[in-house]
């Protein structure tokens, strides 16, 4: 498996379009912790920037030596708001994006079972220029669960369209996140998510589920052993030979240092993977 940072850990806590630090330093800090990737966020390049500061972020990633794991090709898609299915109707300029980028994986988004035929075409139209579709296992979603999710792949039949296993989303959303629901998307998996979280019907952060309503969440430092149990998870992404991408997709908590947070996330995250 690959490592890849996502550059959320690097956008302000409370806004999903601002960058508490500029790419220019967050991708060396990435680098030097031994990320082999950034899955790039509209916080630092989206479809409607100009083409100089797309080339600019290629140029830095290039010259680190660093890959693009995914594009999220607006702030829509990372909000998930209204508008983040947009993108399966329009997928051409989140094409455009990751070609540009270097990337192969495009983020979509699914809401509502009329969303399915226009994914399908936007999946044709990514096949013909190489590039896979990926929704991620999401709250508010057609893949809140892992037999929804199949089932909508199923609807969907295409090769490049897939899953972003992300457990986090499922344990809010009320499915077990055990070894059998990684097999299960086994061969729907494209890239994995790691955000680590604890159920908190107390907290002010939620997750607003279909199945579920809203629930609760706390985020918690990605090594707290008080939440998500990586170790048999990883375990068994080896285990199905998956071989793609590992992306720590970690929020900045407050009191935390953008550097130190990856170098934590590295440096627990590496040793798993290897």
């Amino acid at each position: 498996m690959k490592m890849s940072l996502s550059v959320r850990v690097a956008e302000s806590p409370k806004r999903k379009d601002i960058a508490a630090i500029p790419v220019d330093e967050l991708a060396p800090q990435a680098k030097n912790a031994g990320f082999q990737g950034l899955s790039i966020r509209a916080s630092v390049v989206s479809i409607d920037s100009p083409p100089e500061r797309i080339a600019f972020v290629k140029n830095l990633l290039d010259s680190l030596g660093l890959n693009v794991s995914m594009v999220t090709g607006n702030l829509a898609l990372a909000v998930n708001n209204a508008a983040a299915t947009d993108a399966i109707r329009n997928i051409t300029p989140h094409l455009d994006l990751a070609e540009q980028l270097g990337a192969r994986l495009v983020r979509v988004m699914l809401h509502e079972p009329s969303d399915i035929a226009s994914a399908r075409q936007a999946a044709d139209e990514a096949a013909e220029r190489g590039l896979t579709l990926c929704q991620q296992m999401h709250w508010g979603s057609l893949f809140e669960t892992v037999n929804g999710a199949l089932d909508v792949l199923a609807d969907i039949d295409r090769k490049n369209f897939g899953v972003t296993y992300e457990p986090a989303n499922l344990l809010a959303c009320g499915d077990n996140i055990d070894p059998e629901s990684i097999r299960r998307m086994a061969p729907h998996l494209c890239n994995v998510y790691f955000q680590n979280i604890c159920l908190d019907a107390t907290s002010s952060a939620t997750f607003n589920t279909r199945c579920n309503g809203p629930v609760g969440i706390r985020f918690l430092p990605i090594d707290d052993p008080g939440g998500i149990d990586l170790p048999p998870l990883v375990r068994t992404l080896k285990e199905i030979g998956y071989e793609g991408w590992f992306t720590i997709h970690q929020p900045l908590l407050e009191g935390q240092g953008v550097d130190a947070v990856i170098r934590q996330s590295a440096a627990f995250i590496a040793p798993l993977l290897n």
